[in-house]
């Protein structure tokens, strides 16, 4: 028997199993991944179309090889992905490169709680109507309809409503600019 052209793939597999076993533990020098690579393998075979195979042994020697290749560029693109993500994490900069600190500073975050307590003053002291709608579009999430429904006003009405309560947020937070 030359190449096992007379053996089906799967017999001549089962008859191959030790040298497909020894060449993956050799490329791979992990025994459990050797072992999940000639399962996969064995997969394969069962799946693959029937039909005859010049020489059955190098079609399974070549397979083994094709899914070692695909292995070793899967765990390289996943090492790839993951050294982005941690260097994004991380602010890693390159040697010479003095990382970014991304955290706002102690004056920029005083200035955003200062911003906040403006705006939740500002919201607070809104005129009756403009203060309701803006909650339940702005804070809720409600849309205008949902809105005009809850309050039992028309829709352009809930539109007067947050007009006049973007214009009185937009101005204190210009007079809280000037201070």
């Amino acid at each position: 028997m030359s190449g096992g052209e007379e053996l089906g793939v799967e017999a001549l597999y089962g008859l191959h199993q030790a040298e497909l076993r020894r060449l993956l533990l050799a490329r791979t020098g992990d025994l459990g991944e050797a072992e999940d690579l000639l399962q996969e393998l064995w997969v394969r075979v069962r799946q693959r179309p029937a039909g005859p195979v010049a020489n059955g042994r190098a079609y399974l020697f070549r397979m083994a090889q094709n899914m070692m290749v695909d292995r070793l560029r899967e765990r390289q693109r996943r090492m790839a992905r993951d050294r982005r993500w941690a260097d994004q994490e991380t602010d890693f900069a390159a040697p010479g490169i003095e990382p970014v600190d991304g955290h706002d500073n102690a004056e920029q975050q005083m200035i955003a709680r200062e911003e906040v307590a403006t705006l939740t003053s500002a919201i607070a002291n809104l005129p009756g109507g403009a203060r309701r709608a803006f909650e339940l579009h702005k804070l809720e999430g409600l849309s205008h309809a949902e809105v005009a429904a809850r309050l039992g006003i028309s829709k352009s009405g809930v539109e007067k409503h947050m007009a006049v309560a973007m214009k009185y947020l937009r101005r204190a937070l210009s007079d809280w600019g000037k201070g």
